[in-house]
């Protein structure tokens, strides 16, 4: 009798509680942002490919913030400029954390890869450690590294202007090799073993990064199934090998006292016990600052070339700034840049129209926040969808218009419009300043090299369906025409390589 009762009892308390969750947890929802209707166990399904494009469709029905179940776990999707100020700005200390991503971070990175990093001690080390090498001042010692960078790029598209994609790439591949490790390729990007290679582990990075790739991010404790995962696995290994061999060769030519010419992982080699970082922490920071930065820089540059051609009229204002302010008896250079706002502006512009990341990165929220009588709980997982957010008519006027005049006029009204391609809040891209600076110098010597042109017989798609589906964004394969502006510039593309 009395075993039944504390039966009895023990299940009512088990009842009691979990009708208390379900209470607690029906009210939290009912606070939530508004969403699409979703499977009863298993939530909503991210839309596939190209979400960011679902999701403005979603905007439109259920507002600038809005919120999907994937599995456990609530997803909140900010696709609205201001609402993104609001939230991932001026909440950041509550979302600038990451959600625990088990596929792409705890299994195929280690957990040392710092784009998918949560908050806390181990990230403010590793990111003291990149804002260090890439802080404005230190970047400023890179401009010879790119500007022969860039003047070789123009060489390249002179001799096969067809192949300006694979110039590209490989421009991007030298530089960031050479930033991260101080040895430029000596072939090119198609053949190059560790290009290759960080390519391979970027792709996998994509894949494994897509929101609803693997069912362990939506539920857990698959984690803990010792047969699960096991190809994330080896993929992880085989990234620290390759990682950790880039390091060491660096580290063993500073040892043998052979000259090394200065470069990320020497400074990182030199000031690990000053930053706290492991061996393998250290490498991967180097070989995550080599592939995401020759990933992005890619990405970049073939779009602002894809802009240069779909947009002529902005192309030929631009080109008329650089042959006022530099002229046709050089090349551009840095100290040109404060002279040349319209380059500026067309680079902004470029970010607008088709951004480096269409879909942004998740974050996670460290504590409940609260929008507009919405409640974001405490563990959800947030992002912003930077589509919508860069395509939003309340502050870009017609928004799918390319127009750098609209940055022109925003400097001079006072107007602080931003743009979130390096990310939000405390989670900025460290190499953000970097890119910049190599863009423009590719963007200016490329107007003033160049006459940028579409194919007749291929006309260019800039439709967003014509982007992949990755963390970055790139344009599929699309045809463009280059063209010398002048005689001269074959022999000065020539000349500023003899004399580097």
């Amino acid at each position: 009798m009395l075993v039944s009762l504390l039966s009895i009892s023990f299940l009512s308390l088990v009842l009691a509680t979990c009708a208390a969750w379900l209470y607690s947890r029906t009210r939290t929802h009912a606070r939530l942002p508004p969403g699409p209707p979703g499977h009863w166990l298993f939530g909503n399904k991210v839309p596939h490919p190209h979400a960011w494009l679902t999701f403005e469709q979603w905007r439109k029905v259920y507002g600038d913030v809005f919120s999907l179940r994937l599995g456990s776990q609530t997803l909140v999707v900010v696709a609205g400029y201001q609402a993104n100020i609001d939230l991932m700005e001026k909440q950041a200390a509550y979302l600038d954390s990451r959600p625990r991503s088990i596929a792409a971070g705890a299994i195929l990175s280690g957990g040392m890869r710092t784009l998918l990093m949560p908050s806390g001690n181990r990230l403010r080390r590793l990111r003291k450690a990149l804002h260090g090498q890439l802080q404005p001042k230190a970047a400023a010692t890179y401009e010879p590294m790119q500007t022969h960078a860039a003047h070789r790029l123009m060489h390249d598209i002179l001799e096969d202007p067809s192949q300006f994609r694979e110039h590209i790439m490989n421009f991007s591949a030298i530089f960031n090799m050479s930033l991260a490790y101080g040895k430029p390729a000596s072939t090119t990007a198609k053949t190059n073993p560790d290009v290759l290679a960080v390519t391979t582990c970027l792709r996998r990075l994509g894949h494994a990064n897509r929101p609803g790739a693997y069912w362990v991010d939506s539920f857990p404790l698959l984690y803990y199934v010792p047969w699960y995962g096991r190809q994330l696995k080896r993929w992880h290994q085989e990234e620290l090998a390759l990682f950790r061999g880039q390091l060491d060769r660096v580290h063993e030519k500073m040892i043998n006292g052979t000259e090394t010419s200065d470069c990320f992982a020497k400074q990182i080699i030199e000031k690990q016990a000053e930053y706290g970082l492991s061996d393998n922490e250290a490498a991967y920071l180097a070989g995550s600052l080599f592939g995401a930065g020759a990933d992005a820089t890619d990405s970049a540059i073939s779009i602002l070339v894809l802009a240069m051609a779909c947009w002529p009229e902005a192309t030929k204002k631009a080109q008329s700034e650089l042959d006022r302010v530099v002229g046709r008896d050089r090349m551009p250079s840095f100290a040109d840049r404060s002279s040349l706002p319209y380059i500026e502006a067309f680079i902004l512009e470029t970010y607008r129209w088709r951004g480096l990341s269409f879909g942004g990165v998740m974050h996670a929220a460290t504590k409940d926040v609260i929008w507009n009588d919405h409640v974001i709980p405490k563990g959800s997982l947030i992002i912003s969808n930077h589509w919508s957010i860069h395509m939003d008519k309340r502050v870009f006027s017609e928004p799918e218009k390319f127009m750098p005049e609209r940055w022109l006029k925003n400097k001079e009204q006072g107007n602080d419009i931003r743009l979130f391609v390096f990310g939000e809040g405390r989670r900025v891209c460290p190499g953000q300043v970097v890119s910049e600076r190599s863009l423009f110098i590719v963007m200016a010597t490329l107007l003033w090299s160049f006459h940028v042109r579409q194919d007749p017989f291929a006309p260019i798609d800039a439709s967003p369906e014509r982007f992949t589906d990755t963390v970055t964004s790139h344009a599929l394969p699309y045809s463009a025409l280059f063209e010398a502006r002048d005689n001269s510039v074959p022999v000065m593309i020539e000349n500023s390589l003899t004399d580097h």
